[in-house]
């Protein structure tokens, strides 16, 4: 049951809000039908549904063209609202939490892994034409962007993008070589 906040306006006329709260309770099972099919939960719809009444009990009535539609739309979108919250609330709590329990054991193999993978694209860098590794190493170390590299080398945008690309294929393909050797576990 919705319970009328004692803090209503004064200076707002009473028979707007009677029609607001009219209107309301004939629409508020079809809200929570359609918040209840968004979030899946029917105590969780019925507390997004008051918590729409209470917002829009607490501030001065808005004209509107058909109340009712209007209601349902903010129904839907306190749905999506709730599920966004709720989606970054997990990220965030996963990301405090270990993926596996024995995380800690696998440290030392990750970090004997990611010592391989420099290893294997420093000597691809070193591989590459003295030109190219240059490109790279202004744009990747030093946050260059390739329209400053070209005018600082004389070259188009295009060729310092060629040359960035090539140094990429290297450095995938070299740790690509690395991976019959060093089997990786599965996520």
């Amino acid at each position: 049951m919705i319970s009328i906040p004692p803090d209503s306006r004064d200076d707002e006329p009473v028979a707007a809000r009677a029609h607001f709260l009219k209107v309301f309770l004939s629409q508020r099972s079809q809200m929570e039908a359609l918040v209840n099919r968004r979030v899946g939960c029917r105590a969780t719809s019925a507390d997004l549904v008051q918590d729409l009444f209470l917002r829009f009990w607490r501030r001065p009535l808005v004209q509107v063209e058909e109340l009712s539609t209007y209601l349902l739309r903010c129904a839907g979108n306190i749905a999506i609202d709730h599920l966004r919250s709720e989606g970054t609330r997990v990220r965030v709590n996963e990301g405090w939490q270990p993926d596996e329990p024995h995380s800690h054991g696998s440290e030392p193999q990750a970090a004997l892994e990611a010592g391989n993978d420099l290893r294997h694209v420093e000597a691809a860098l070193r591989a590459l034409p003295e030109r190219t590794r240059q490109i790279f190493l202004l744009n990747r170390i030093h946050g260059r962007k390739y329209a400053e590299i070209a005018n600082a080398m004389g070259l188009s945008q295009s060729a310092v993008e060629k040359h960035m690309m090539r140094a990429l294929d290297a450095c995938k393909a070299s740790l690509r070589d690395d991976e019959p050797r060093m089997p990786r576990k599965a996520p």
